[in-house]
């Protein structure tokens, strides 16, 4: 099974697009599927206010794992780091157009009328797995890149 097949069979089984992207990478860092699923939780929609899109979110926590700065003095290593990350959402942004939530959807999931929108247009089941394939997809590129 693909990362983007892993990711979305998690979004499809009831998880954010933040715990499926974060969680189809989690087994290549040691990282607990339980522990994923639970740090990723409040990533989805947003940070559940339409901001940076979850599935974005899922992949730059990835990329912490695979490239993060964790020693006080290595300013090469977050620079890089830094780096990396501005790359995956540039690239992500070419592809998608944004990288904000409530761009992505073309509504605000904050506003009640418009949350019953997103809703009634099914777009959490259309919109969410086109951005969570695109961002694992994005991610497999940008690792490989920097290898």
């Amino acid at each position: 099974m693909t990362k983007s097949e892993k990711a979305l069979e998690l979004f499809s089984n009831n998880f954010n697009c933040s715990q499926a992207v974060l969680t189809a990478f989690a087994p290549d860092f040691g990282l607990d599927e339980k522990l994923a699923l639970m740090l990723g939780t409040s990533f989805g929609g947003g940070a559940r206010n339409g901001e940076i899109c979850g599935a974005v979110s899922g992949a730059l926590m990835v990329l912490g794992l695979k490239y993060g700065h964790y020693l006080a003095d290595d300013n090469a290593q977050k620079s890089r780091a830094y780096a990396i990350a501005v790359d995956f959402t540039k690239r992500f942004r070419e592809v998608n157009g944004s990288i904000v939530c409530r761009d992505l959807l073309g509504y605000d999931l904050t506003v009640p009328e418009e949350m019953a929108c997103i809703r009634e247009k099914g777009l959490f089941g259309d919109v969410c797995p086109k951005m969570i394939k695109s961002a694992t997809d994005i991610l497999m590129e940008v690792i490989a890149d920097y290898e």
